[in-house]
């Protein structure tokens, strides 16, 4: 059998189970303190060590996670026996990719020049959204070489209308031109 090097399929029965339950924001609740005890390097450190007994590990796990759905702390636990606990960040993400195509949510990784004000973000995401049709949520990032506009990525789809891109395609044409 393959070994799994994402958390795709974790994440898909995980929603499954959620949505068959309706418990979907408890599902997610949950995760998302996984994938934050995953970002925990000394508890990482202690959750692989080969030194110490899955028995202590499970009370330490309980323990961090706390209240949470018991199917979640059983996933948790499957993961650190398997040592693949890292891929629980990858889980949470991919749940909430699940969760937001549930939804009609699309997601746009948006790349500009400067930090987007929340009002920023509003028009972006209603201008997106009427060009692929479903609501956008924007993850925006600041990239200072592009050094205006932005660039957006909708699952496959590449907008750039980034001031940097305008100037290569300037200078390509003042090239062609020359060239002639």
């Amino acid at each position: 059998m393959p070994r799994i090097s994402s958390g795709k399929r974790y994440a898909q029965a995980a929603f499954e189970l959620a949505l068959k339950k309706n418990e979907l924001e408890s599902w997610q609740a949950g995760l998302k303190k996984m994938a934050e005890l995953s970002g925990n390097e000394e508890l990482m450190a202690l959750l692989q060590s080969p030194r110490i007994p899955f028995d202590a590990k499970e009370d330490l796990l309980r323990k961090q996670l706390g209240e949470t759905h018991p199917l979640i702390t059983n996933l948790a636990l499957l993961l650190v026996g398997k040592g693949i606990f890292r891929l629980a960040g990858d889980i949470f993400k991919q749940f909430t990719d699940f969760l937001d195509a549930h939804r009609g949510i699309e997601r746009a990784k948006v790349t500009a020049a400067v930090l987007l004000t929340d009002k920023d973000k509003e028009t972006i995401s209603s201008r997106l959204g009427k060009f692929v049709d479903r609501k956008v949520a924007i993850d925006a990032q600041v990239d200072a070489s592009l050094i205006g506009g932005f660039i957006a990525r909708i699952g496959d789809m590449l907008i750039d209308g980034s001031i940097r891109q305008r100037l290569e395609s300037l200078k390509k044409s003042l090239i062609e031109v020359r060239g002639q």
